[in-house]
């Protein structure tokens, strides 16, 4: 078992100081290592129902603010739900995953997890006027 750390990055250059998880597993699909991010964060703003939900991807019915998402009502999240827009949003390339040095191109890819292993989240900012 050991603890593979979440990074958020922005094409902007903004990054998180990033966050542990422990995965058992060596290899996991990135599929799974989005579903657990998720699942992860949910559950930390399920626990607390903060004004503004820092995760992945945007809720439903919520703002996007400077340091996350605004809700509008509060509420708890579904964390199936949540997943369901991350892959999409993979799948339409609104993020990259990048897994050490390597980019996973396919929520299928298989990717090695080894001690210490930094996962970043690049999301991808649309340019003005294109």
């Amino acid at each position: 078992m050991g603890i593979v750390t979440f990074v958020d990055e922005t094409t902007s250059g903004r990054r998180s100081d990033g966050w542990g998880l422990e995965i058992a597993e060596e290899r996991l699909t990135v599929r799974e290592l989005i579903r657990r991010r998720v699942f992860e964060e949910v559950a930390e703003y399920n626990a607390r129902t903060p004004e503004v939900f820092q995760g992945l991807v945007q809720p439903q019915d919520a703002e996007r603010v400077l340091n996350g998402y605004a809700m509008r009502t509060a509420r708890r999240l579904d964390p199936e739900t949540q997943t369901e827009l991350a892959l999409r949003a993979f799948a339409g390339n609104g993020f990259l995953v990048l897994v050490g040095d390597r980019q996973a191109t396919d929520l299928d890819d298989e990717v090695e997890l080894a001690l210490g292993t930094e996962i970043t989240f690049l999301k991808l900012v649309a340019l003005v006027g294109g």
